[in-house]
């Protein structure tokens, strides 16, 4: 007995459009998500080298007389590490304006001064408030956090 093929059907060719075009429309998202957040100087430390410190306006949120915001500073010099030199930081943290305290959430260290190539990342499962030192990266945040704007 001859078996019979079929010619394939037209719309078996046009899934492979449909995804290309979906795929399409994903990557500008995609792009967009590999940004890192916008950032704003908010000051300069005082203590050893002096360095920029920025804010990422994004994620600053405030709870009564507590400040939560990732601030970002370049390491002047590198922080020697396994997997390299790390160059930049971004620390999410908690500022208490009434206290003057600090607690940090979470550290990111990077490779790059741009914040892409991870090196190390910490989270802190209780974060403990502490005393900031004047003129420190913390410091800095806090002090801009917590003025009157």
């Amino acid at each position: 007995m001859m078996r019979r093929t079929f010619p394939l059907r037209r719309h078996r060719k046009q899934p492979p459009i449909a995804i290309a075009l979906v795929l399409v429309g994903l990557l500008p998202g995609m792009a967009a998500s590999q940004k890192s957040p916008p950032r704003k100087e908010i000051g300069r430390t005082t203590i050893g080298t002096p360095t920029a410190v920025y804010v990422e306006p994004a994620t600053v949120s405030r709870t009564g007389t507590i400040v939560t915001a990732a601030i970002r500073v370049a390491l002047v010099p590198p922080l020697k590490h396994p997997k390299g030199e790390l160059k930049s930081s971004r620390t999410l943290g908690m500022y208490d304006c009434a206290k003057r305290t600090v607690a940090t959430k979470e550290s990111w260290y990077y490779l790059d001064d741009a914040g892409k190539k991870e090196g190390m990342h910490r989270q802190v499962k209780i974060p403990g408030f502490g005393p900031v030192s004047t003129g420190s990266v913390a410091g800095v945040a806090l002090d801009w956090l917590c003025s009157a704007k």
